[in-house]
């Protein structure tokens, strides 16, 4: 048994004792008494009797070490500034937020919504709640008035941060116009508003209601605010699910379980070690931004960036500069952004020093194999895929180069990760499907390891019947992905079980189809969808962007690059896996955290209502699947 299987084993056959090592990787002002308290399935309680504190384990443990070693490096394109702050600064500017929430009335156990954009003053807000024990909810900067008022009540919050602006690719996204809509349509109104300016955008101040950071932080400067210490599965925050429709799903997160599964899987995923440099290029609107760009790395004892931007602004190598610049050594991003720069100017991937860094992890999305291999082969360097979900909070299927160094696979994530009990299951029967090969529902036993969530925010049903109820015959969380594995127990994902396309009684996934598509040189990305059909039950519909388009002059083109890819699904799949038609736009619709939309597109193709589309990054793009339509 190699090194790796014997440790994924012991933690599963050996849970607490496995557990209770890991416990040593984080402080506790209390010592757990029980490591898991499973007698409720499926709610698990992690590290019970235990107390202890996110933000001191993020930031006040390291200040006899490191106190002058940078912790936060905020970085906007944007606005063209750069700031860094020590870890003794980052303790004084979150206290100092800490001191100014308590003032406002933040007390354990309250909720603190948090819609910012990807500045500093949001990672102090984040900390500052978990140094008072308070509860934040962060919603992603710029969402919708509607879909914001929605969240404010599910979440009650007593105190809401925010900013006059954000902005993306140079425009202005005024936030407070948004947010008073917002707190206009809520049943719950919270009792105070506290507004960062970055003299973006002129703000409407509401008397009694809204405060400005910049007086209130003078006001509080040199504040010292201890760490609350709270119980290991105190909830440390709630995080809704993207795309959500009707009621809001909050998922709840513990505290003690949540700081030890960020500190291992720094070790033992990641392999970040203290004194150097994260860049996640996600957003703190969505649970990578929680785990890798704000605690996860500063746990480990890392420096993290916060950057506001895009990839590809003032060109496409800003991410590398950052990462010359600052030594970056673990490097973290989506399958999108890859995609994004792999119609950039590829000179750019070699223009600055990267030896720094020593991996490139990808999630979000399923990784296709030209992606991977082509950012590979440019960068040079190791490219791991992780897969996991809002709801986990950390990688359910990776590699885990710190415990043994393992082979990447282009298109698999790789094997199921420590903690993580992971099995193929028939979705009609619930057997277990041990072969390899074999196309089943990815799905774990329980208890779910610690850091996953622990409830639906207020509705225990709710966590019960949507994940743990799908499965006939079983008792364990569906991930909702199909998936398979390979004859050396590396996993690769084929989509939501809920996007298989039924086509005369065959079953394919959406994944499958995208990928042979992928393969032909002149496409970059593309989505497929199941759309219904009177004959078949339902078929495949496309819709690819073109890497060059300079040689598509006319339909008779496009017509004839159809052809081209549909024999390259042929050779690749066989007939069966063909779509109806494949359909050239320029962009796809997406998500601000990369996903594509592909139930919007499906409902387009259908007829029907594309639904809530505020986490959508571009409008325009849902008009060139219209457009595409009727041509």
């Amino acid at each position: 048994m190699s090194a790796y299987a014997d440790f994924h084993r012991r933690s599963i056959e050996h849970r607490d004792e496995f557990w209770a090592e890991q416990s040593g990787l984080v402080d506790w002002h209390t010592p757990p008494t029980q490591v898991c308290d499973y007698s409720n399935p499926p709610f698990a309680r992690w590290f019970v009797g235990g107390k202890t504190n996110l933000c001191h384990n993020a930031v006040d443990r390291h200040l006899n070490q490191r106190a002058d070693q940078v912790a936060l490096i905020a970085v906007s394109t944007e606005t063209d500034t750069e700031r860094t702050y020590t870890f003794a600064q980052l303790h004084a500017e979150v206290q100092v937020m800490a001191s100014v929430f308590a003032a406002l009335g933040v007390k354990q156990g309250d909720r603190v919504l948090i819609y910012m954009p990807m500045v500093a003053e949001a990672a102090f807000a984040m900390l500052a709640c978990a140094r008072l024990g308070a509860i934040h909810c962060v919603v992603f900067g710029g969402f919708a008035s509607g879909a914001l008022a929605s969240r404010i009540e599910d979440a009650e919050p007593c105190l809401i941060v925010s900013a006059d602006a954000g902005s993306r690719a140079g425009k202005v996204i005024p936030y407070k116009p948004l947010l008073d809509e917002a707190i206009a349509q809520s049943k719950h109104k919270p009792t105070a508003v506290l507004l960062v300016d970055r003299a973006l955008s002129a703000m409407n101040l509401a008397a009694g209601r809204d405060h400005l950071w910049a007086q209130m932080r003078q006001q509080h400067l040199g504040a010292s605010i201890p760490c609350t210490w709270v119980d290991a599965t105190h909830p440390s925050y709630t995080l809704y699910t993207s795309g959500t429709t009707g009621k809001p799903k909050g998922v709840q997160r513990d505290t003690g379980g949540y700081a030890v599964a960020l500190a291992a899987s720094m070790k033992y995923i990641y392999g970040g070690k203290a004194g150097e440099t994260y860049f996640s290029t996600s957003d703190i609107g969505w649970v990578v931004g929680h785990s890798y760009i704000i605690y996860g790395p500063l746990i480990a004892g890392m420096a993290t960036i916060v950057y506001e931007g895009l990839p590809t602004r003032p060109d496409a190598g800003v991410w590398w500069s950052l990462v010359e610049k600052y030594q970056v050594t673990v490097m973290f991003s989506a399958p999108t952004a890859v995609r994004v720069l792999k119609k950039q100017d590829p000179a750019l991937l070699s223009k600055y020093n990267l030896s720094s860094l020593r991996a490139l992890f990808l999630a979000g999305e399923p990784l296709d194999e030209p992606t991977a291999q082509w950012i590979s082969e440019s960068l040079g360097k190791p490219i791991i895929d992780n897969y996991w979900q809002t709801e986990t909070g950390w990688p359910i299927l990776s590699l885990c180069n710190g415990v043994e160094t393992a082979k990447s696979k282009f298109g698999s994530p790789g094997k199921p990760v420590y903690g993580y009990n992971v099995k193929l299951l028939d979705d009609q029967t619930g057997a277990e499907l041990t072969g390899p090969n074999q196309k089943g529902v990815v799905a774990i036993e329980g208890p779910l390891p610690p850091g996953c969530l622990q409830t639906v925010w207020r509705d225990d049903a709710r966590f019960v019947n949507t994940y743990w109820s799908s499965v006939p015959n079983k008792l364990v969380y569906s991930t909702f992905d199909w998936g398979i594995r390979d004859e050396d127990g590396y996993f690769f994902i084929l989509g939501r079980t809920d996007d298989v396309i039924n086509v005369a009684g065959h079953r394919l996934g959406t994944r499958e189809i995208e990928e042979s598509i992928a393969s032909h040189p002149n496409i970059a990305e593309v989505a497929v969808v199941g759309v219904a059909d009177d004959l078949k039950g339902q078929v495949a519909v496309a819709f690819a962007v073109v890497k060059d388009a300079s040689g598509l002059a006319d339909a008779a083109a496009y017509l004839k690059l159809e052809a081209e890819v549909m024999k390259v699904v042929d050779q690749s799949l066989g007939a069966l896996g063909r779509p109806a038609r494949i359909r050239f736009v320029s962009i796809l619709p997406k998500t601000r955290s990369g996903k594509t939309l592909r139930r919007a597109i499906q409902a387009l193709c259908e007829g029907r209502d594309p639904g809530d589309l505020t986490t959508m990054d571009d409008p325009l793009a849902l008009q060139q699947i219209k457009d595409a339509l009727v041509k």
